[in-house]
């Protein structure tokens, strides 16, 4: 074995070398307004070709070169800044179905409880939907083959595949004395970007949005429009955690809330082709309702660009925390090899001219990303805010650049939530989804509507010992007084869940809300974004 490993050695590197010697031949050409680059280039090949050959040679043990190359990329991404990166080829794939926002399969959220698989949710409007099949269903087997202590990896590939063709899975259902098989026909199944779309009050709408992807402007779109039908005259836009995503969908969803021909944002990069400038359109914007966005720690790039417009434009208020502060845009190049490197051509500036991007240090990642987590975070920005660029907004109030967009009103997220009911929380077995998809599955029939459930149906203290003997049975060992102390949230949680497993995620979520403490001190600042919206109309 290791005699084959040392003829495959030079051969591999031969190869890489043969690669990289032909990218240097033309370098020339592309370096020719930049001799000392190109020369520079010329020496770190020789170094890099030693170094292999040293490896090869004296190295102690077998050494992976698509290890040690990958390493070695890394590296060279990493000394530019911290959202430039190197992404292998095997990592490629999933990416591009986040963004691209679809994969083929049959369309379930699941997890791997107590061995089996177990559909948390099935995806809407997906195969697994059409066919019936409901969260707590536990999957057994798969075209006939047993699937307990199955690995997530190993789910993927034997549901996923291309559309049209089919798979039969074995499902055990709480209710069912026998398990059955359901025969499921793959298709094209969505990724979505809003989280939630649901009416908290009759007049307030709420929308999650995770990301923006390439199908992010129609689902926004469509949930505004869903929520407009049900009254909607003022919308929450939660972009709580949101990390960014395409800059062409943030202007697009930034221009749904624009109803003039302001700039939204704009890019200036060292090449022509990076510089852009995004203008709303007049016949596309909404002043229907009033708007007030909600950021944290957790939005950045495409949801900073969102927040930012808004706040610029006095669309609405921004309400939260101060943002995570990327400025920097992106453009991902693919690799012959598959892999891809994502290289940062521009900054981006807020209709203001504010670039909102927080300093960095040779890429340091550590020390960038350690000061985003710092529980003192928002006092030393606002200790610091009189030394940061000021800015005007359209009608005059000044925002602040160089450090994330800084919310017109500080809201900070407050947990009640002890130790313990956090542990049960964070627990891989997921009791909360468990106990409450069982009993929404025996009881889905005393639920009329989803209206009558929120508004008047309570967890019986008997429901909840029931779910303190569910831990105990599960082994799941808590101190039981702790939680009791917890006792609104635990039953919020549990009405939560079931709303989820009966009527969809956007139920769900609503009962979730009415304990976010962000989301309830929001509602007091309507009063102040309809006043932006007048000031428009």
């Amino acid at each position: 074995m290791l005699n084959k490993v040392k003829k495959v050695w030079p051969l591999a590197i031969s190869a890489l070398f043969g690669f990289i010697l032909a990218a240097i031949i033309f370098l020339p050409k592309a370096y020719s307004s930049n001799q000392s680059v190109y020369k520079t280039l010329q020496s770190k090949y020789k170094d890099l070709n030693q170094i292999l050959q040293y490896l090869n040679h004296f190295y102690f043990d077998l050494v992976d070169i698509d290890k040690i190359m990958d390493g070695a990329f890394f590296g060279l991404m990493e000394k530019l800044d911290p959202h430039s990166t190197y992404i292998p080829a095997k990592e490629q794939e999933s990416i591009d179905e986040v963004f691209k926002g679809k994969f083929q399969g049959i369309g379930i959220e699941f997890d791997i409880l107590n061995g089996f698989i177990t559909v948390i949710s099935p995806v809407p409007d997906s195969p697994s939907q059409i066919v019936g099949l409901m969260p707590g269903d536990k999957i057994t087997a798969i075209d006939g083959q047993d699937a307990y202590k199955i690995t997530k990896d190993e789910v993927f590939k034997k549901l996923r595949g291309k559309k049209g063709t089919k798979v039969i899975v074995t499902i055990s259902r709480i209710g069912k004395s026998k398990p059955f098989d359901v025969t499921i026909i793959r298709d094209d199944i969505p990724i979505y970007s809003v989280g939630a779309a649901t009416m908290i009050d009759n007049e307030t709408g709420y929308i999650f949005l995770r990301r923006f992807s390439a199908t992010t402007t129609d689902e926004v779109t469509a949930s505004i429009n869903k929520l407009l039908d049900k009254g909607m005259k003022r919308l929450l836009f939660d972009l709580r955690g949101n990390s960014g995503g395409y800059l062409e969908q943030a202007a697009a969803i930034t221009d749904q809330f624009i109803t003039t021909q302001d700039t939204l944002v704009y890019t200036v990069g060292k090449i022509k082709e990076s510089n852009q400038v995004f203008k709303g359109s007049s016949d596309v914007g909404n002043n229907e309702f009033s708007l007030i966005v909600m950021i944290n720690r957790g939005s950045a790039s495409a949801a900073e660009i969102v927040s930012g417009a808004v706040q610029d434009l006095d669309r609405g208020l921004v309400i939260g925390e101060t943002s995570f502060g990327k400025g920097l845009v992106q453009r991902q190049l693919p690799l012959e090899s598959g892999a891809a490197v994502r290289v940062t051509i521009a900054r981006y500036y807020t209709p203001s001219g504010r670039l909102i991007q927080r300093p960095y240090e040779d890429g340091n990642e550590l020390s960038y990303y350690k000061e985003l987590y710092a529980k003192n975070r928002e006092s030393v920005i606002d200790s610091l805010k009189e030394l940061r660029p000021k800015y005007n907004t359209k009608s005059g109030r000044i925002v602040y650049g160089g450090g994330g967009i800084t919310p017109d009103i500080y809201i900070p997220f407050k947990s009640n939530v002890n130790n313990e009911t956090g542990k049960v929380l964070r627990n891989p077995k997921r009791p909360f989804f468990n106990f409450a998809s069982e009993y929404a599955n025996e009881n889905r029939n005393d639920f009329d509507s989803f209206d009558n459930f929120r508004d008047n149906w309570t967890v019986p203290d008997e429901l909840f010992n029931d779910f303190l003997n569910h831990l105990d049975s599960d082994s799941i060992f808590v101190l039981q007084d702790s939680l009791r102390l917890n006792f609104e949230f635990i039953n919020n949680r549990i009405k939560s869940e079931i709303a989820d497993a009966i009527w969809g995620k956007d139920e769900g979520a609503n009962i979730r809300l009415k304990l976010d403490n962000q989301v309830i001190e929001a509602l007091k600042h309507f009063n102040e974004a309809n006043t932006f919206l007048k000031s428009l109309n």
